[in-house]
C-alpha cells in the first residue's frame, strides 16, 4: 500500500488521540465547559480506507480501549508534540501529576507515555474501567500474541504499569511503509530463516523413518482441526516435539526444510553459539526472545546439534552444574508450553536428557543408508547437467562405498569443479573415486578402488 496513504490514517488516529486526552484532562481537572465522554468522541473512520494500519484494526477488531493503547504507544514517534500537555502541573504540589505516569529519557525530551499513562486515560472518572486496561497486556489479547505493544519491565520495588508503553519496531515500519521487515539473525533474534530448493520427492529415506515424518507432517496438516474441531486440547498439550537423530549427512536438516515447504510454515534454525552464555541467567534469556517471537508465529523451531542445550542433566556437585541443569528445566518447561513446533537434531539419542525425550511425540532415527538408498542418492545427485561417465557403475558405488546424502553431495560438488575445469560435464570414473576419497579421509576412513 501506499506510504503517503499509511501516514495519513496514522495521523488521523493520532488527532483523535489528541482531542481524547484533552478531553479526559479536562474532565478530570473539572474544567468549566460541557463535553461529550471522550468514548463519544468519533473515532477515525477505517473502514474502505487504504492503508495497512486500517486494516489490522478490522482485522483484529480491536475494542476503543485497545485501540486507544495502540495510538498512544505510536504517538511519540510519530507527532511526539500532542504529548506534551502531560507535562502540565499540579498547582497544589507544584510538581507535575503522578497519575499522568509517563518518563522523559535522556536521548528524548518529550514525554513518554507509560502503561500509567494508559490507565489515566482510560479510568479517570471510571476507576471501575481498570480490569479493561490491564486486559490490554494479557497473552491472550491480540496486541500481545501479536507482540504490538508491551510495557517495560521496571524494577521489582516499581510498579509494573510504571513501564514504558511500547509499539514494536517492526510493526512501528509495517503501519508506517505498509512492508513487513525482514527477521534478520541478531544478538535480539539469535536464529536463521532456513528454506530449500527441493522438493519432498527428493528425499531418500527408508520406509521406516518415511513413515514416521509423514506422520509429523500429517500433524502439521491437520494438527489446527484436531485440537480446536475435534476440540483435543482438553486432553492433550499444544504443540508438537520431535526429535531427529543420526550420523551427519542423513538428511535431518533437509527432511525439517521440506515439512516446512509443504506445509507453508517458515523454519528457523536456532544458532546455539549466540544463544549459550557461561553467565547466569543469560542463556535463558536469549532462549526467551526465540521462544516470545515465535509463540503465535506459526512457524517450526529447529535445533541443530541440540546436545548443548539439551544433554543430560548432571549430579549438582558444583554451582556450574546447578547452573546448567537450571537451563535444562528452563528449556524443558519452554518447550512443554511452545503451542508450535520444535524439532531437535542430534547425532546420538543417547546425548539427550530423559526428561525432554519422555515428551517428544516422535524420536526419529535417521540412519546410514542402505545400499537401494544409496543408490537413488547418486543416481538422483548426478541427473543433472553434471554427468557420470557411462563406464561407471552406479551400483557398485553405492554397494562399496557407505556414504550419507551430505557427503555424496560433497562427491557432486568436487566432481562438478573438475569436470568443468576440463570445460566438460562429464565426470570421470577417476574424478568420482578421488571425491569420495576426499570425504572418506574427513572421516580419517580408508578406502578400496575397483
Amino acid at each position: 500500500m501506499e506510504t503517503n496513504g499509511n501516514i495519513e490514517a496514522l495521523h488521523r488516529e493520532v488527532l483523535w488521540l489528541q482531542e481524547v486526552i484533552h478531553n479526559v484532562i479536562s474532565t478530570y481537572l473539572e474544567h468549566e465547559g460541557e463535553r461529550p465522554h471522550w468514548t463519544e468522541i468519533p473515532q477515525p473512520d477505517l473502514v474502505n480506507k487504504e492503508s495497512v494500519y486500517a486494516t489490522c484494526i478490522q482485522k483484529w477488531k480491536l475494542t476503543i480501549y485497545e485501540r486507544l493503547a495502540l495510538v498512544l504507544a505510536l504517538t511519540p514517534q510519530l507527532k511526539p508534540e500532542i504529548l506534551d500537555v502531560f507535562f502540565g502541573r499540579n498547582k497544589i504540589y507544584d510538581r507535575g501529576f503522578t497519575e499522568f505516569g509517563g518518563v522523559i529519557d535522556k536521548n528524548h525530551s518529550g514525554f513518554l507515555p507509560t502503561g500509567q499513562t494508559l490507565l489515566f486515560l482510560i479510568t479517570a472518572t471510571e476507576p471501575h474501567l481498570r480490569n479493561e486496561a490491564i486486559a490490554i497486556f494479557t497473552k491472550e489479547n491480540i496486541l500481545t500474541k501479536e507482540q504490538v505493544l508491551f510495557i517495560e519491565d521496571t524494577e521489582a520495588f516499581i510498579p509494573k504499569f510504571n513501564g514504558v508503553l511500547g509499539l514494536s519496531n517492526d510493526w512501528y515500519h509495517f503501519f508506517v511503509t505498509g512492508e513487513k521487515p525482514k527477521l534478520e539473525q541478531s544478538s535480539t533474534f539469535p536464529a536463521q530463516k532456513i528454506t530449500t530448493h527441493l522438493e519432498w520427492e527428493d528425499v531418500v529415506l527408508n520406509d521406516v523413518v518415511m513413515d514416521q515424518v509423514l506422520e509429523l507432517k500429517s500433524w502439521l496438516t491437520h494438527g489446527n482441526t484436531l485440537m480446536n474441531e475435534w476440540q483435543l486440547y482438553k486432553k492433550i498439550k499444544p504443540g508438537y516435539r520431535a526429535l531427529f537423530y543420526g550420523p551427519p549427512g542423513t538428511g535431518k536438516t533437509l527432511t525439517v526444510s521440506l515439512l516446512g515447504k509443504v506445509s507453508e510454515r517458515e523454519v528457523y534454525r536456532v544458532d546455539l553459539s549466540m544463544i549459550v552464555s557461561k553467565y547466569i541467567g543469560e542463556t535463558e534469556k536469549n532462549l526467551s526472545k526465540i521462544f516470545d517471537i515465535a509463540q503465535y508465529k506459526d512457524w517450526i523451531l529447529f535445533f541443530d546439534e541440540a546436545d548443548a542445550l539439551f544433554g543430560k542433566r548432571t549430579e549438582a556437585n558444583s554451582s556450574n552444574d546447578r547452573h546448567a541443569n537450571q537451563q535444562t528445566s528452563y528449556l524443558l518447561q519452554r518447550i512443554e508450553d511452545f503451542p508450535g513446533v520444535v524439532i531437535l537434531a542430534s547425532n546420538l539419542k543417547g546425548n539427550m536428557d530423559a526428561a525432554f525425550t519422555r515428551r517428544f511425540q516422535s524420536m526419529i532415527h535417521f540412519n546410514m543408508p542402505e545400499v537401494n538408498e544409496r543408490y537413488q542418492l547418486w543416481t538422483h545427485a548426478f541427473s543433472g547437467v553434471c554427468t557420470l561417465d557411462p563406464s561407471v557403475d552406479v551400483w557398485k558405488i553405492a554397494e562399496d562405498y557407505e556414504l550419507a546424502g551430505g557427503a555424496i553431495i560433497n562427491v557432486l560438488r568436487f566432481c562438478a569443479l573438475a569436470a568443468i575445469t576440463r570445460n566438460d560435464s562429464v565426470v570421470t570414473k577417476e574424478e568420482l573415486l578421488e571425491g569420495i576419497r576426499k570425504e572418506f579421509k574427513k572421516e580419517n576412513k580408508t578406502m578400496n578402488t575397483f
